[in-house]
């Protein structure tokens, strides 16, 4: 079965680039432009295997989902990676403190993103 990634990113372009990148890499992408629509699909029969999570979606805090996850019993697990602009230590301790297993720096370094990925979707990494 094809891993199922949620993209959590408000920009069109930064989107893109990572659901054709996911796709390449033979995953199943879902899409979510905001906090509801990231919400509802954390809500769905079946959540994602991870979250690559925009930090700042417009005028919301993308790390309330990050925040939800780790609330939730049967989300606990669920890797988190932020991917963002805000990539400076004391923000970086700010993401990961958040919830957040990972924070990959914008632009976005697809081979080290595909490493967090790689490292948190492990079975041993999850628990």
């Amino acid at each position: 079965m094809k891993r199922r990634i949620l993209v959590v990113e408000d920009n069109q372009a930064s989107r893109e680039l990572l659901c054709d990148w996911l796709e390449a890499e033979g995953c199943e992408v879902q899409v979510a432009g905001n906090l509801e629509q990231a919400f509802a699909a954390l809500k769905s029969q079946r959540p994602p295997d991870a979250i690559l999570l925009d930090v700042q979606l417009g005028p919301e805090d993308g790390l309330a989902v990050a925040r939800r996850v780790r609330q939730e019993a049967n989300l606990q697990g669920l890797p988190v990676i932020a991917v963002t602009a805000q990539a400076m230590p004391a923000e970086q301790e700010r993401i990961i403190r958040a919830g957040c297993n990972a924070c990959a720096a914008k632009p976005v370094n697809l081979k080290e993103l595909g490493e967090h990925l790689e490292r948190w979707l492990k079975p041993s990494a999850r628990q």
